[in-house]
């Protein structure tokens, strides 16, 4: 009788005890937490997997600690350890750890969120957290072809060199939007290249009346991003604080895109 190859057909029957058992209720959980990339508790794993709850606290908390999984306010997801075992993931759970980070910064700022990129010679709106109480800004002109107007847009341009800022504008010309519109390409220019890089970017009604924003960049690898915010004119007040708020979360938010 041949023995059976590593690996194959050495699968013990259902009710067999032993390692193999916590192997295929770890394999289980594991699978249970990638069905919800945005965080599952321990409650939802149990009836999902049906296996009790303290199997699946035990279990959870052995994978945490080999970086399999990670508890993030209260919810389980895949770690970083589980991550690299596989690309396909990837994007999916970079993804969701932004949108919570975005999240968690609406609410404290009381006021929408931007993440966006510069890319291709493109500017894009990445990810966008909003609520009733923290609308959004009306994309009344597409935000790729007014990025002399926006917070965002003069953000992500001030990222760029002098020929990729003229490359820009020369596809995407200024136009007034408001009456606080800077229609000068070269005043524009230069603003541009004296806005130091540790100053949030402002947007006083430039881009849409009765609408203040700040944004401020975000460095990942070669990434030309930027964390912005927007709030009725009537918040302004509140604007140099959101900013800075914005500058201290930048670094979180960078972490958070990287697996």
């Amino acid at each position: 009788m041949s023995t059976p190859a590593p690996g194959r057909h050495a699968v013990p029957e259902q009710g067999s005890p032993g390692p193999f058992t916590s192997l295929r209720h770890a394999l289980r959980l594991l699978e249970a937490v990638d069905r919800h990339p945005g965080g599952a508790t321990l409650v939802t794993l149990a009836r999902e997997t049906s296996l009790g709850l303290p199997t699946v606290r035990r279990l959870a908390e052995i994978l945490e600690v080999e970086g399999y999984l990670d508890c993030q306010d209260g919810g389980w997801v895949l770690g970083g350890t589980f991550a690299l075992l596989g690309q396909h993931n990837r994007e999916q759970l970079v993804r969701a750890r932004m949108d919570r980070k975005l999240d968690e910064l609406r609410e404290e700022l009381g006021a929408a969120v931007y993440f966006s990129r510069y890319h291709d010679g493109e500017l894009s709106v990445v990810a966008v957290s909003a609520s009733d109480l923290a609308p959004a800004v009306q994309e009344w002109v597409d935000f790729r072809a007014t990025a002399h107007a926006s917070a965002i847009g003069k953000c992500l341009l001030g990222q760029l060199d002098h020929d990729g800022r003229r490359d820009h504008l020369s596809r995407h010309p200024v136009a007034r939007l408001t009456s606080r519109t800077v229609t000068d390409t070269d005043q524009l220019m230069h603003r541009l290249e004296r806005q130091p890089a540790t100053v949030p970017v402002l947007d006083i009604q430039e881009y849409a009346v009765g609408t203040v924003c700040a944004a401020v960049p975000v460095t990942a690898g070669s990434t030309v991003g930027c964390l912005a915010t927007s709030m009725p004119v009537g918040d302004a007040h509140r604007l140099k604080a959101a900013a800075e708020l914005l500058a201290a979360r930048a670094a979180p938010l960078m972490l958070a895109m990287a697996v």
